[in-house]
């Protein structure tokens, strides 16, 4: 018999406070995880919908440095984007909260004391990279070299971008530090480890046993992690941003981000009621954590491997983890700017909230990745919402206005047709609701739509509008069983479409109706007034479309044809002209984005005379992280210009190939800044 629970706690994944919220966030998490807090809330369940954002890392260190700015100017940033962000797309939160607050500080530090005080931690001195220059250990994304795999000379020291293949720092290949450009060396430092290994057979029995209703993702990638056997896990960094390790000795290191971030979920719920304990500790307490598939283990495995050492909180029912979604059949990139930000969204479509919403849900990448297009968005939009949802709704109500002043007619003259659609209302509910509890959100929505696709069948079917002209009776009672399908309409939709359940609650004159309700055949007494109809949805143009399409492919590097023929020699020079260039090798040591540009890089160069400012239009092409210490060619006697404020010294050489594509020219082999090249 399945568990009756008092109460739910619901988390959403930290989003990383290094950047905005992209519509691959919102379909993997965020989506999902309001529609069930919103459905749960109809129900009168009481639940704490937990978020926040994750505010530590290596990668925020970097984005300050490439920025100059600190690590707490990044995350305040990103922090109130997001946070506007959610709230203006009404992702309804309880509370949203920040690792950096003080109650996260002391809750993560109160944890990991308490199983260090329990002895649950190894503690081990290891071999790391250390930066002779920056005098500092570097951790895994401070590393850069060459992949061991497939070559690629950008490869970080936990992954190549390129090919994909996780890595560590000791593997690449002529590694280099990115801060200094220098190669580092190894050094000894301790670090604590929280040893997985001796939770194995309780996470085996937990995970295998006791929760194979879990979704197969989830299920299967725990099962791989489990069959492959856990190793202890490090659970602090050499690293000047993050929470202190709170022990003697450990000065310069902080707790490793994924050792504090999921802690946040607890943090966030003591700052949200004083009563925090009977959500993280009471049994009778569901706790499901909604996540994308790259947190299924940090929340299956990890986090619940602490929870256990610490003893007293309860462990997650659920884990239904959504595969990606990728847009306009393309990976969606930050990098690159391939994705469709959210504050850019609401900014462009002003009061389409739920379109959003809805698109998102009906592409929901619930079992395998899927793909959001502009075409789809404008084609579910105008063929969906507005001829199926806002075409019923709106028929009902301005055919009551129309023959019956606005007030819904008695329900006098009905036959067995009649009685058939008032027998199905209420299934509709039960299918929502078997399908919610079930996390599949996509079917949960068609359902939802299925009962304004059997409002339309029954208009056109009695055509109300032609039996007024001799059965004014009949046609009240069929704009009745109408008003009915509305009204229900207006709380199974809320989940999903909340602004316009909104809307559509003031047009019937009716809120304040609970899931329970909806179904019931009485839900608008005759007689009941009804205020002016207003229009749900609006049909989104071809120029929108357009406009959408062509701003996303224009934040990519021009595609040009493979068979691209080569441009025609200049005029000739003579040996004069070329002396009086003076080209020598030279090292990048610093890498940003030209705020307000799309093509634009600020360049820190070593040239072995000096170390100078160099603009250059390469932002298309190179990411700033992958560009310190790599040796470059230089025009160095370049007149000096000033571009967007900044005073550029010298030419980058770069060649073009035949896609477009711009290389740098480099020396074949490491030689000294200031060499010449002649």
């Amino acid at each position: 018999m399945k568990k009756q629970f008092k109460r739910y706690l619901i988390t959403a994944a930290l989003p990383y406070a290094n950047g905005p919220i992209h519509i691959g966030h919102l379909a993997g998490v965020y989506v999902p995880a309001d529609i069930y807090v919103r459905y749960l809330r109809l129900r009168g369940v009481e639940v704490a919908f937990i978020c926040g954002s994750d505010e530590h890392g290596v990668p925020i260190t970097i984005k300050a440095r490439h920025e100059h700015v600190s690590p707490r100017d990044i995350v305040d940033k990103y922090h109130d984007m997001i946070r506007k962000a959610f709230e203006e797309f009404g992702i309804s939160f309880s509370i949203y909260s920040r690792t950096t607050s003080d109650m996260h500080y002391r809750t993560a530090s109160a944890i990991f004391r308490k199983l260090y005080d329990n002895n649950e931690f190894l503690e081990k001195n290891t071999s790391q990279y250390y930066d002779e220059e920056a005098k500092t250990f570097l951790a895994d994304r401070y590393i850069m070299g060459t992949c061991p795999k497939c070559g690629h000379e950008s490869a970080y020291g936990d992954q190549c971008e390129k090919c994909g293949t996780s890595l560590s720092p000791t593997e690449l290949i002529n590694p280099r530090s990115m801060i200094s450009g220098s190669k580092p060396v190894m050094r000894e430092t301790l670090h604590w480890y929280l040893p997985l290994d001796k939770y194995e057979p309780f996470l085996r029995q937990w995970i295998l046993e006791e929760n194979k209703q879990w979704k197969p993702n989830v299920y299967g990638q725990c099962k791989s992690w489990l069959d492959s056997g856990l190793q202890p896990r490090a659970v602090s960094r050499d690293l000047d941003w993050g929470i202190p390790v709170p022990v003697e000795g450990a000065e310069g290191k902080v707790l490793y981000v994924w050792f504090d971030a999921p802690i946040g979920y607890i943090s966030a719920t003591k700052e949200f009621t004083p009563g925090w304990e009977k959500y993280w500790k009471d049994r009778d307490t569901r706790l499901i954590h909604f996540i994308g598939k790259d947190n299924i283990v940090f929340h299956c495995i990890i986090f619940p491997a602490i929870l256990k050492a610490e003893g007293s909180y309860i462990l997650p029912d659920n884990v239904p983890a959504n595969e990606f979604l990728n847009l306009e059949g393309d990976k969606i990139s930050t990098s690159r700017n391939w994705a469709v930000w959210l504050h850019e969204y609401l900014s462009e479509f002003p009061g389409k909230q739920d379109v959003l919403r809805y698109v998102l849900c009906a592409t929901m990448p619930e079992t395998k990745d899927n793909d959001f297009t502009w075409k789809d968005f404008q084609s579910r939009n105008n063929n969906e919402l507005v001829a199926i949802l806002g075409n019923f709704v709106n028929r009902a109500l301005v055919l009551t206005h129309k023959y019956f002043g606005g007030r819904v007619p008695p329900r006098e003259k009905i036959g067995n047709a009649d009685l058939e659609v008032l027998a199905e209302i209420p299934k509709f509910r039960k299918l929502v609701e078997d399908n919610l509890e079930n996390f599949r959100f996509r079917e949960a929505m068609k359902s939802a739509m299925d009962l304004a696709r059997l409002g339309n069948k029954y208009l056109a079917d009695t055509e109300p509008w032609i039996t007024v002209k001799s059965d004014r009776e009949r046609t009240g009672s069929v704009l009745n069983i109408a008003l009915q399908i509305t009204a229900s309409l207006s709380v199974i939709i809320r989940p999903f479409l909340p602004f316009t359940a909104e809307k559509l609650e003031r047009i019937i004159n009716r809120p304040a109706l609970t899931w329970d309700d909806a179904g019931s055949p009485d839900l608008l007494q005759e007689g009941h007034i009804l205020n002016k109809p207003e229009l749900l949805f609006e049909k989104i143009g071809d120029e929108a479309v357009e406009h959408q399409l062509n701003k996303l492919h224009g934040s990519l590097p021009a595609q040009q044809p493979a068979d691209r023929t080569i441009r025609e020699q200049k005029r000739n020079i003579t040996y004069d002209d070329f002396s009086g260039m003076d080209i020598r090798t030279a090292t990048i040591t610093e890498a940003s984005k030209v705020p307000g540009t799309d093509k634009l890089m600020q360049l820190r160069v070593n040239t072995g005379m000096d170390t100078r400012t160099v603009v250059a239009g390469i932002a298309e092409f190179f990411e700033p992280e992958t560009l310190p210490g790599k040796q470059v060619c230089i025009l160095a006697n370049l007149e000096p210009r000033t571009i967007k404020g900044i005073q550029s010294q010298g030419l980058l050489l770069l060649a073009e190939d035949q896609t477009g594509k711009l290389v740098f020219v480099t020396p074949e082999d490491k030689v000294s800044d200031g060499a010449e090249v002649k």
